[in-house]
């Protein structure tokens, strides 16, 4: 009858049979508990007993109890009960329902003071315990800090000296920058005075019958031959070269490098070379790679001051090295017993612009260009290294098939056994030297020549009628190479153009859009007649 009573007024009650059910129903939790005198008599209540004395000190249980109206005073049995319940609100029977309700309500009350009571003395507790946890760790956490605000100080100071080292780089990089494309735009006026010079050679050992005279013009010519390297060093420094990949002979390389090494890493470094028995032959640029060996040992050089012993290696490695594309490469190592890198710093010695040298010893473009080339050539660069005991850096490149050394691979083309279309041939130049020597050049094997100095006069030229084939340099003042090869398309779609220039940016590519063949200077005017005949799918016929 209580349990539905107190349903009514939304309370949730569960109903005990004995005083041993009603402690488990305590211990598994209960706002207040109502229990009938009657059911307390004679029963076993230990376990009652026991949850109420263990109560915790912020714990007061109240107790109903539904007594039945006595006249007089209640019985000692009766009293030692309520004083073993503690908070007990005793209602004697019979009772209204709003006096039960009220009864429930205080006790209620009563309970939820109580659990707040709880929080509040364990957040007290927590504090307490922390308050003196802390100030038992107080001096240990002051060191932290110390060592803390220590460490920050030291990352800024670092921060500081990286930002200012960064900053020097990048005045540094400008630098470089601006001597690059000086030496570039010096490389381009060279080449074209190369052209000239080599061709005008070629004329004399041509039409001339003395041999002294024509002794002195290959002396000239080897001269020459000497420059044009000498401008593809300062097109590789100024970085417009691009690479002409080819089967090349590591071993051969190498060896080809003997003298050039020992003039440039002095006396003081003992040079050896281990060259691979398997005489490896991969693809890549001889005048690039060359370079990059170069490279690599000035900065073995330079790690070895008080001298030291350089190796080259060559070797055939039958994996890819990680990070390389699957497939079978050739490897040239060079190896010193110099300073090392420090291994957090092996990471790094790749970027450009980074150098572990002192400020004005190096560009820090050394190891990126070496990484750059072996990139660019279908391979990679590692790097080795041990504090106080050397360096090896490995450039990996795509093995290549050995090349039969006994067949002519470029067979000179002679008028004696060709016949050729007489083609016409629009000759733009803005150097008038380089332009005579192409047209004269042209004309001794039978072209018909037409020249023009600028991209404006050449159009004029192709608006009165379309040559056969147009020769036309990349970098012109007003109109440039590309863009009169643009303007020649709309005009004669199908009409070879073949650019020569004394450059070799990115930009100028034997695109079949636009270029057909490219011609680096200096050049032969044997090169130049070959380039025709491809470039005009071998116009030309056996005789007879």
């Amino acid at each position: 009858m209580i349990e539905a009573l107190l349903a009514k007024q939304d309370y949730v009650s569960t109903v005990c049979a004995n005083a041993c059910a009603l402690s488990e129903e305590l211990v598994s939790g209960a706002a207040t508990a109502i229990i009938t005198e009657e059911s307390l008599a004679g029963a076993d209540r230990s376990a009652l007993d026991a949850w109420v004395t263990q109560q915790p000190p912020w714990s007061d249980f109240p107790f109903i109890l539904l007594a039945t109206r006595r006249a007089g005073h209640r019985p000692r049995d009766a009293m030692l009960v309520l004083e073993r319940l503690g908070n007990v609100i005793v209602l004697e029977r019979p009772i209204h329902s709003e006096t039960l309700g009220s009864a429930v309500r205080s006790a209620m009350r009563v309970r939820r003071r109580q659990y707040e009571a709880r929080e509040r003395l364990a957040a007290l507790q927590l504090a307490e315990e922390r308050l003196t946890h802390l100030n038992a760790n107080l001096e240990t956490r002051i060191a932290e800090r110390t060592s803390e605000l220590s460490r920050a100080n030291n990352m800024l100071m670092e921060e500081v000296a990286e930002r200012e080292r960064a900053q020097t780089a990048l005045v540094q990089s400008q630098k470089m920058e601006a001597v690059g494309q000086l030496t570039g735009g010096i490389a381009h006026d060279f080449n074209n005075l190369l052209t000239v010079v080599s061709g005008n050679l070629e004329m004399i050992e041509r039409r001339c019958d003395d041999e002294k005279i024509l002794r002195h013009a290959r002396f000239a010519a080897e001269a020459t031959d000497r420059a044009a390297k000498l401008t593809r060093q300062l097109l590789a420094f100024s970085r417009t070269q691009q690479l002409a990949l080819a089967p090349l002979s590591l071993n051969a390389l190498v060896e080809g490098m003997g003298d050039l090494l020992a003039r440039t890493i002095g006396p003081r470094i003992d040079q050896r070379r281990v060259l691979s028995d398997s005489q490896p032959w991969v693809m890549a640029d001889v005048h690039q790679l060359e370079l990059a060996v170069l490279n690599l040992a000035i900065n073995a050089r330079d790690a070895m001051p008080d001298g030291g012993i350089l190796t080259i290696e060559t070797d055939a490695g039958r994996y890819a090295p990680e990070g390389a594309k699957p497939g079978h490469y050739g490897v040239v190592r060079v190896r010193d017993n110099g300073f090392g890198i420090p291994q957090p710093l092996l990471s790094k010695v790749f970027d450009p612009f980074y150098t572990t040298k002192p400020l004005g010893k190096g560009t820090g473009l050394g190891l990126s260009q070496v990484f750059g080339i072996a990139r660019q050539s279908g391979g990679i660069a590692h790097i080795e290294s041990i504090e106080r005991e050397g360096t090896i850096v490995s450039i990996w490149l795509p093995l290549a098939a050995t090349p039969d050394l006994d067949t002519e691979l470029v067979k000179p083309i002679s008028t004696s056994d060709r016949v050729r279309r007489k083609l016409n041939i629009l000759i733009v130049d803005d150097d008038e030297g380089v332009r005579r020597f192409v047209a004269e050049g042209l004309e001794s094997y039978g072209y018909h020549i037409a020249q023009a100095a600028s991209g404006a006069e050449a159009t004029t030229l192709l608006d009165a009628a379309i040559p056969d084939v147009m020769i036309v340099d990349f970098a012109m003042p007003g109109m440039t190479g590309i863009e009169l090869a643009q303007a020649a398309r709309k005009r004669a779609p199908d009409m070879p153009i073949i650019m020569v220039t004394g450059y070799a940016e990115e930009g100028v590519s034997a695109d079949a859009g636009v270029i057909t063949q490219i011609l680096r200077k200096p050049f032969k005017i044997d090169a130049l007649v070959g380039v025709l005949d491809m470039a005009t799918g071998m116009m030309i016929s056996a005789e007879g």
